[in-house]
């Protein structure tokens, strides 16, 4: 699995403690950075590319963190077929996959402790959607919304 990973400051170290985990269990991962620790850097230049690369299918999924988490949810967001969600527990990170197909996991760097992440992330990156018809029939009325309005 092909696994995009994106911070800003506020999600520079734990960033970069996931992407050593992911590198250590044999995952694939691309950076999109931010490479050296910037205190004035913006979370959308690294968390939009990330997006766009999940979209694009260039990735199979993406984690992103910033401070809270929030920024980064909103940015990934705003990227017409991202499903991203703001997760501090594994029970969401699974059932965000398997009931609503979520596909970029957004962390918060000054939230959520680091082993606490960790956990999540494995927990984000072994579920599976599930394909039951009521989520995909909710998965296609968002579809069709994101279409009607942003084409």
């Amino acid at each position: 699995m092909k696994i995009g990973i994106a911070s800003d400051h506020g999600g520079f170290e734990l960033r970069n403690l996931l992407k050593q985990r992911l590198l250590e269990l044999q995952f694939e991962v691309v950076d999109f950075g931010n490479e050296n620790y910037n205190p004035n850097d913006d979370f959308p230049d690294y968390v939009i590319p990330l997006a766009n690369a999940v979209v694009n299918r260039t990735i199979d999924r993406g984690i992103a963190v910033c401070g809270s988490g929030v920024g980064a949810c909103i940015a990934a967001n705003k990227i017409h077929g991202t499903r991203a969600g703001l997760i501090h527990d594994c029970f969401s990170a699974r059932q965000g996959v398997e009931d609503d197909d979520m596909n970029i996991l957004c962390l918060g760097g000054r939230v959520i402790g680091a082993e606490a992440a960790w956990e999540i992330t494995k927990t984000f990156l072994k579920a599976t959607f599930s394909s039951i018809e009521r989520h995909k029939r909710r998965l296609h009325k968002i579809y069709m919304f994101e279409n009607h309005f942003f084409g």
